[in-house]
């Protein structure tokens, strides 16, 4: 306040001489408003005399030669003298002493042009004497003499009254001016002060930046040493995470490892004696990679890098189809019940990851309901706001389609529900869950530009509330896989040239195909590849893997399209980043079957490839 005082005091100043200049150009404009209505008064009195006087003038010259046309400036001034008279009362008004002057001089000039009206009138009757008589009797002239005696102490008084006006506006001029030049000087003192504060206080603020520098080197270097302290509770935390990781990943492939170990040891053992009751064996192994072959996808899911094949899908007939598979897996104490939005909006995502979701959701539903309850899948049209899309870092705002798996179980306290998503987090009991199943889900959602919310209280149950993004085109045609016909053995004739860097690999790709009735033809490079695609003009398909040193398939399948612009190629992989999969999606155009596979994927896959364009 004392910084802002002077200020204050300073436009308080202006503001006065702004006002008393104001007040002085206002009195002037009243002083001289009061001249000129004192000088149109005086002016009015001698317009008022000098009318009077032209109306003996009038009189006079009509007696002396009795012309009419003489006449003339007394009928000019007759009505002259009234306006004057009405116009001097206006002037005079509230002046008591003047208006009284003003009322006799009425009367003289009332009076005066009686006696000229009479003569007039006797000299054009032809009573001449009698007009001639009233003119020299002198009554008259001495009527004139008192409305010109009238007219001096009128003016007398008009004049002094101005005298003292002019005196009265002097001196309040002489005030204002006097007011304004102190007003000036105090601004004048006041901008002193004010340069002398600005001053001082640029001097204060210049020795608090520099003690601002010092706290700030001090801040910055306490900022560093808390960053290393933060960088070094990362990577603890980073460890503790990848510990966590592989440490699950170490158990459940333990376990798979051990049933197909376990069996293939059994199996080898019972056909070393001759003995071919082995189907259980080659069943339990079968089981344990199968096993194996889901963890690791769901491991790739979470990691969002699982190659997703989208369609445009109705998820309304998608979940329909699945509550017949829902009741049986979830058992007779669970009811389930389906919600369907009407006029639902098409989505464009992977039909099977999208399944595996919902069935994933409905199993830890189930495990939370330990003595039955309510499994509602829900579906409804949904629009994440900006407001929304602000608060979820990484949502984009827009239309979606919403997914919500709700149930009537146990429910989750927060630090669970912080903790849902992570890989191998579980509350179920060992061996009861991998802990993959949420993660998985998670990293499916987002990987096809979705969003995943849990809302859930102890004892109220848990809603999962899946968001895909709205797809504007019409759905794919549902197929059943009832509705498709097994995949047809190979022929001879259709030849395959496989291209695997790992012999163990690739010498299972050859004989399965080789066992499908595929001739086989095989390389373990790129270079080796081409040289047999040359050799070889009959080869109908490339089945190349993609990750491979040097030359990845993805190159190879260019290359070889150079030479061969007609052949199809089949890509297999067990992880990739950017070659035929970008932003989690298959290239369009692009075949592809992830390892690890079954005879009848392969089977399946081949067939769709060449199946039909081979003869």
């Amino acid at each position: 306040m004392r910084s802002i005082f002077p200020l204050i005091i300073g436009f308080l100043m202006l503001v006065l001489v702004v006002v008393a200049t104001g007040a002085l150009v206002r009195a002037q404009e009243d002083m001289n408003d009061k001249v000129r209505a004192s000088l149109e008064v005086d002016n009015g009195l001698w317009q008022l005399l000098s009318a009077l006087q032209d109306a003996e003038t009038g009189q006079r010259g009509y007696l002396l030669t009795g012309d009419p046309l003489y006449l003339e400036p007394y009928n000019k001034a007759v009505p002259h003298i009234d306006e004057r008279l009405d116009y001097l009362r206006r002037g005079m008004h509230g002046n008591a002493a003047r208006e009284q002057d003003l009322r006799a001089l009425a009367d003289v000039v009332e009076r005066r042009l009686q006696i000229i009206d009479n003569t007039i009138a006797l000299y054009a009757a032809g009573r001449v004497a009698e007009a001639t008589s009233i003119v020299g009797n002198g009554q008259g002239k001495a009527l004139m003499d008192r409305a010109r005696s009238i007219v001096g102490t009128l003016r007398d008084h008009q004049n002094r009254s101005m005298e003292s006006l002019k005196a009265d506006t002097r001196r309040a001029v002489m005030r204002m001016e006097l007011a304004i030049i102190a007003a000036i000087a105090a601004v004048i003192l006041l901008a002193a002060y004010a340069v002398f504060d600005a001053y001082r206080r640029s001097a204060s603020i210049v020795r608090a930046r520099n003690e601002l520098r010092v706290v700030n080197s001090k801040l910055v270097q306490e900022a560093r040493t808390r960053a290393a302290v933060e960088d070094q509770l990362r990577q603890s935390q980073k460890m503790e995470a990848m510990g966590q990781l592989t440490g699950g990943l170490a158990h459940d492939f333990n376990n798979m490892l051990a049933v197909i170990i376990g069996n293939l040891n059994l199996l080898s053992r019972r056909l070393a004696r001759g003995e071919t009751d082995v189907g259980r064996y080659v069943a339990q192994a079968m089981d344990g990679a199968e096993r194996a072959t889901t963890l690791t996808h769901r491991l790739l899911a979470f990691a969002r890098k699982q190659a997703l094949a989208p369609e445009p899908i109705e998820i309304n007939r998608l979940v329909s189809s699945m509550s017949e598979m829902l009741n049986r897996a979830l058992g007779e104490t669970i009811r389930v019940e389906t919600v369907l939005a009407g006029g639902l909006w098409t989505v464009n995502t992977d039909r099977g990851q999208l399944e595996s979701a919902i069935l994933n959701l409905s199993v830890n539903a189930r495990d939370a309901m330990v003595d039955g309850g309510r499994l509602t899948i829900e579906t409804a049209n949904a629009h994440l706001d900006d407001m929304y899309a602000a608060d979820h870092v990484g949502v984009p705002a827009g239309q979606y389609v919403l997914v919500a798996v709700t149930d009537t179980g146990t429910g989750m306290p927060a630090e669970v529900i912080a903790k849902a998503f992570d890989p191998f987090f579980t509350t179920k009991e060992p061996g009861k869950g991998t802990g993959l199943g949420l993660s998985q889900v998670h990293g499916f959602v987002y990987q096809s530009g979705g969003h995943v919310k849990i809302y859930s209280e102890p004892g109220s149950g848990t809603t999962v509330k899946i968001y895909l993004p709205r797809h504007y085109g019409a759905p794919a045609p549902a197929q059943s896989d009832a509705d498709r016909p097994p995949p047809p053995m190979g022929a001879p004739h259709q030849v395959i040239l496989v291209v695997e860097d790992d012999d163990r690999v690739r010498q299972m790709s050859v004989d399965a195909l080789r066992d499908l009735g595929y001739t086989v033809i095989h390389a373990n490079s790129a270079a080796t590849a081409l040289r047999l695609l040359d050799e070889h003009p009959e080869v109908a398909l490339l089945f190349t893997d993609i990750v491979m040193p040097d030359v990845n398939g993805r190159q190879l399948a260019d290359m070889a399209l150079q030479r061969r612009p007609g052949l199809k190629v089949l890509f297999t992989t067990g992880y990739t980043r950017n070659a035929v999969v970008h932003n989690g999606v298959v290239d369009l155009g692009v075949h592809l079957i992830g390892k690890p596979f079954t005879l009848q994927q392969l089977a399946q896959k081949v067939h769709e490839v060449i199946g039909t364009s081979s003869g």
